[in-house]
């Protein structure tokens, strides 16, 4: 059994399920703020009733979020100690800064505005919940910046035969990593706004509670139109800087094989790694690969067949999970500025809510999708271009990972279930419950 295979399926797995709750923690937070900072301001008792109602499927999404989070870290010591012993210096303390001050932050305050609604005043415990969501960004930004700088290594030198710290300010101001912070933390904002509408439209096409959904969705709707145009915007910025540091990676996103100028883009390919070319292009338009990686259509890119056969990340997914991603954000910037028109006609629009309901699950797979690019695109390299993956697992028998894998998949398969089945109940209840 290999072990670096089976390592990197168990950290995939986990890694992966950790962030079905991850992305709404960080946007719902938001959302779940702004209601109650509008409570706080109005008096209105339905500001009230929704920052109850939406805040408490935010607790039980961060309870499962914070469980599943917990045993990543503890990856780096079993499965992944080569690494962890050749950049432990940079990677260990960016993960040690956002567990010892980011995480309890965010956790302590959760407390605080969990058990002083009775305590604080209105605008004091409204305080504390936009305390809660910039903690919990903070907590990304650290582990976005270690993720980052494994993608693009800065700010460090070699020494002893380990990768050791020499400028901090580097590694936090890093483009690479400050571009996926953004992009990543403007998708689960998409995620969030789109879980609010899902569960709003629910409510509305059975024609109940409509005032409080109605504005539920309105709210979402204006934070997901938002976030949906800074994730495009935001996202060609870092294909560009893609381009730059990975290049290797952008050949293979496109299933490009060949370097020149006026590069096209392939709507539909079918990639033939083996024999380094595609079996099927469909839609291909000169120029535009080279002006998305460039800006300029007479641009030159690298094709697949100019970098060493090692060196190449697995085409396919790749390619797919690029196009997947990129085809769901722009249904989001449809779907959402379509719901501007239809905002104040909502309970007259059955299908559209019908589509939104459905839609609930989309932004889940493009963000998952936006990680297997991110990572899968790096391979063959765990540090691009420092260090390769099959260098880095722990020195273990395979069946140690292969019986840990298992238990990983029984143990977070029960608590997914139960988080969803929690969610959902609960969401069908309405805002009754949430103001007992």
């Amino acid at each position: 059994m290999d072990v670096v295979f089976l390592s990197r399926l168990q950290f995939a797995a986990a890694t992966m399920f950790h962030f079905l709750f991850v992305p709404l923690t960080l946007g719902l937070s938001v959302m779940v703020a702004y209601m109650e900072t509008m409570y706080a301001r109005t008096g209105d008792e339905t500001y009230l009733s929704m920052t109850k109602f939406w805040g408490k499927l935010f607790l039980i999404n961060f309870a499962v979020g914070v469980v599943t989070g917990i045993t990543l870290e503890f990856q780096f010591g079993t499965n992944w100690s080569r690494y962890s012993e050749f950049v432990g210096d940079i990677f260990g303390s960016l993960l040690a800064i956002e567990a010892s001050t980011s995480f309890f932050l965010e956790s302590t305050l959760l407390g605080v505005w969990i058990f002083g609604w009775k305590k604080l005043s209105r605008k004091a415990h409204a305080a504390i919940m936009w305390l809660v969501a910039f903690a919990g960004t903070l907590s990304s930004i650290w582990i976005l910046m270690a993720n980052g700088w494994m993608q693009h290594p800065v700010g460090y030198v070699i020494r002893n035969g380990r990768a050791e710290l020499e400028s901090f300010l580097a590694v936090i101001t890093n483009k690479f990593g400050v571009l996926e912070f953004l992009h990543t933390v403007s998708g689960a904002y998409v995620l969030s706004a789109f879980f609010v509408m899902g569960i709003s439209a629910w409510h509305l096409l059975k024609k109940q509670h409509i005032d409080f959904f109605t504005r539920s969705f309105k709210i979402a709707l204006v934070f997901g139109l938002a976030s949906s145009l800074f994730v495009a915007a935001i996202g060609d910025t870092h294909g560009v800087h893609v381009a730059q540091v990975q290049p290797a990676k952008l050949a293979a996103m496109e299933s490009h094989w060949e370097t020149t100028t006026r590069a096209p883009l392939h709507l539909i390919a079918i990639p033939d790694e083996k024999n380094e070319r595609n079996l099927i292009e469909i839609g291909s338009i000169p120029g535009i690969l080279s002006f998305l990686g460039y800006h300029d259509f007479n641009a030159e890119v690298k094709g697949l067949r100019d970098f060493p056969a090692d060196e190449r990340p697995p085409v396919l997914i790749t390619f797919i999970s690029f196009r997947v991603m990129v085809g769901l954000g722009t249904l989001f910037i449809l779907l959402t500025i379509y719901g501007m028109f239809q905002r104040n006609r909502l309970i007259d629009s059955p299908n559209y809510l019908k589509i939104m309901l459905f839609s609930i699950p989309l932004p889940y797979i493009a963000i998952e999708l936006g990680w297997v690019l991110a990572e899968v695109g790096r391979q063959p390299w765990i540090v691009y271009g420092l260090m390769r993956t099959s260098d880095a697992a722990s020195p273990i028998a395979g069946s140690q990972v292969l019986v840990s894998l298992i238990g990983f998949i029984l143990v977070y398969s029960m608590l997914g279930a139960l988080g969803f089945y929690l969610i959902i109940v609960n969401a069908k209840k309405g805002p009754a419950l949430a103001v007992k």
